[in-house]
């Protein structure tokens, strides 16, 4: 039982479905950390591996892109009349409404907030930590990871 499970969990990374999310994933992560590089000229490694691995909002959009290698790639293999696919594309269109709407909304209004406290504070009038700003998504970062899922999830399905 032990080792048909090995061999299972290792034909996981010859699944077209996975390589395709997962490069999708990285390969955003990735150009957004170079975009990074080049707007804020960080050079420093800790900022650039937390950047890579963990940096939510700027371009393209990894949520984006994930999502949509992942229900394009499904759709290639299970067929887009599966329950597999039909459950892939409505996460999709869950996660890429959220990074779009809710999460920028958010963050826009922590940003108001955060403004609004840091005057307060200078006037004297309060003391303020300030809140955590959620970064979500411009429709054209959101519509570029798309395109990138899009891309690779046919690489990885027709190739």
């Amino acid at each position: 039982m032990v080792a048909r499970t090995e061999a299972n969990a290792f034909s996981l990374f010859a699944s077209p479905v996975f390589l395709a999310a997962f490069f999708s994933w990285f390969i955003a992560q990735l150009l957004k950390t170079i975009i990074d590089i080049f707007r804020r000229k960080r050079t420093r490694g800790g900022l650039l591996v937390e950047t890579l691995l963990w940096k939510t909002g700027g371009m393209p959009s990894s949520h984006s892109s994930l999502v949509t290698a992942l229900a394009v790639a499904i759709g290639f293999q299970e067929g887009i009349n599966s329950s597999l696919f039909g459950l892939a594309l409505f996460y999709g269109i869950l996660t890429i409404r959220d990074a779009l709407g809710v999460r920028r909304a958010a963050g826009l209004q922590a940003r108001a907030l955060n403004a609004l406290g840091q005057q307060l504070q200078e006037e004297g009038r309060a003391e303020f930590a300030p809140v955590k700003e959620v970064h979500g998504h411009t429709a054209l970062e959101v519509i570029v990871g798309m395109l990138l899922g899009l891309f690779i999830a046919l690489g990885f399905s027709i190739l």
